[in-house]
C-alpha cells in the first residue's frame, strides 16, 4: 500500500485509522483494538500521522515519533470542519487524516514527559487549593448557622477553630465542635499538602536555567515559570512573542470590516491558567510603582493615568509574555532598558 498520511481517532478501548496516498486519496480503513494498536502502527511504513490532541494524544504521539513516524496533533475545533457527513468514529478518522495535509492547519507541540510531570503538578497543586477554599468556605458557613462569624483570611479560620471552646455568644455544642475540629483537621492537611506540591515547583524552578531566565521577568516568579515552561515548552514554536501572547488570549478581538478595523476585549483564548497567573503577577507589580521611578514603572504609571487598573495590568501581562518568548529564544536575562527603552 501506497500509504503517506494516517489519520487516528483516539479512544480508550477501541482505535480508528484511516490511511491516504500522496494524491488524498483513501487506501485503509480499520478499527483496531487497544491490545493490537501499537503493533498495526509499527508495521505500517513511516508517515505522517495526524492525532486530535486530546487525552493520551501526547503519549501516543511520543511512541510513534520513536518508531519513525511523523506525528502532529490539532486541536479539535481545527478539525471539526472537515467532517463532511455525520460524525462517527470513521468520519472523524477521515477528517483528520485530510485536516493534517493542510497547510495552513495550526498544529500543538508535542509535551515531553517532563512538561507532563510539571503540568501534573500544577493540576494537582489547582485542585487542592480549590478544595481548601471550599472547605474554608463551608466551615464559615456552617459556623455562621451556630452564631459564630469569622473574620476573612486564612489566619482567622484556624485561630478560631483551633480553640472553638472559648468562643462566647454562641451556640455551639459538644457535637458540633467535635465535627468542626475533624473539619480543621481536614483543612490543616489540605494546606499541607498544597505546601508540598509547591515546594516541589520552586525546587524545579531553581533547577531549571530557562525558569531562572523568566524568573528574572517582573511579575514572573516560580509558580509562573515553571507553568510556562511545562505548557509551551519549546518557545521556538512561536515565530515571535505576539504570537505567543495571542496564544495566550492577551491581545485584543477584533471585529473588522472592508476599511474599518474594530478592536474589543482581549480574546481569552488558549490557556486560562497561565493567563491568570500572568495576569496575577503583573497586577501584582502594577500595585508597588507608586513611588518607583525606573523605567518599567514609569511606564506602567503612563499606563495607569491613561487607561486605567485593569487595562494597565492586562498591558503588563501582554508585554511579559512578549519579554519571557524573547529572553528563552535568545538565551539571555531581562533587560529592563531594553524592554522598556
Amino acid at each position: 500500500m501506497n500509504i503517506t498520511t494516517i489519520g487516528i481517532d483516539l479512544a480508550k478501548s477501541i482505535f480508528q485509522l484511516h490511511g491516504a496516498n500522496s494524491c488524498g486519496k483513501k487506501t485503509f480503513s480499520k478499527r483496531v483494538s487497544r491490545e493490537k494498536f501499537t503493533e498495526i502502527v509499527q508495521q505500517l511504513p513511516a508517515s505522517l500521522i495526524g492525532m486530535e490532541a486530546c487525552g493520551s494524544a501526547h503519549y501516543w504521539a511520543r511512541r510513534f515519533t520513536q518508531m519513525g513516524h511523523r506525528v502532529q496533533l490539532m486541536s479539535p475545533q481545527y478539525v471539526k470542519p472537515y467532517v463532511k457527513t455525520n460524525k462517527n468514529d470513521r468520519n472523524d478518522a477521515e477528517a483528520i487524516c485530510e485536516a493534517v495535509t493542510r497547510p495552513t492547519m495550526r498544529f500543538v507541540a508535542i509535551k515531553t514527559v517532563e512538561q507532563q510531570d510539571i503540568q501534573l503538578l500544577h493540576k494537582v497543586r489547582t485542585k487542592i487549593i480549590k478544595e481548601k477554599v471550599a472547605l474554608g468556605n463551608q466551615i464559615r458557613g456552617l459556623l455562621m448557622e451556630y452564631g459564630v462569624a469569622i473574620p476573612q483570611g486564612d489566619c482567622s479560620l484556624k485561630k478560631a477553630l483551633a480553640d472553638l471552646s472559648s468562643i462566647k455568644n454562641s451556640d455551639l455544642t459538644e457535637n458540633s465542635i467535635f465535627i468542626f475540629n475533624e473539619l480543621y483537621t481536614e483543612f490543616l492537611n489540605l494546606e499541607l499538602r498544597m505546601e508540598q506540591y509547591t515546594k516541589k515547583l520552586l525546587l524545579i524552578s531553581k533547577q531549571n536555567e530557562s525558569c531562572k531566565r523568566l524568573m528574572s521577568i517582573p511579575g514572573i516568579g516560580e509558580i509562573t515559570s515553571t507553568a510556562l515552561i511545562s505548557s509551551i515548552g519549546n518557545f521556538s514554536n512561536f515565530k515571535n512573542g505576539r504570537n505567543l501572547s495571542a496564544w495566550l488570549g492577551l491581545v485584543p478581538r477584533q471585529n473588522s470590516s472592508g476599511q474599518k478595523t474594530r478592536l474589543l476585549g482581549i480574546s481569552k483564548r488558549g490557556d486560562k491558567y497561565l493567563r491568570s497567573l500572568l495576569i496575577h503577577g503583573a497586577r501584582a507589580v502594577v500595585n508597588q510603582v507608586k513611588d518607583k521611578v525606573d523605567k518599567t514603572s514609569l511606564w506602567i504609571k503612563g499606563l495607569l493615568e491613561k487607561n486605567g487598573f485593569n487595562k494597565t495590568v492586562v498591558a503588563l501581562a501582554n508585554k511579559n509574555a512578549r519579554i519571557a518568548w524573547s529572553v528563552i529564544t535568545k538565551d539571555t536575562n531581562y533587560n529592563a532598558e531594553h524592554a522598556h527603552g
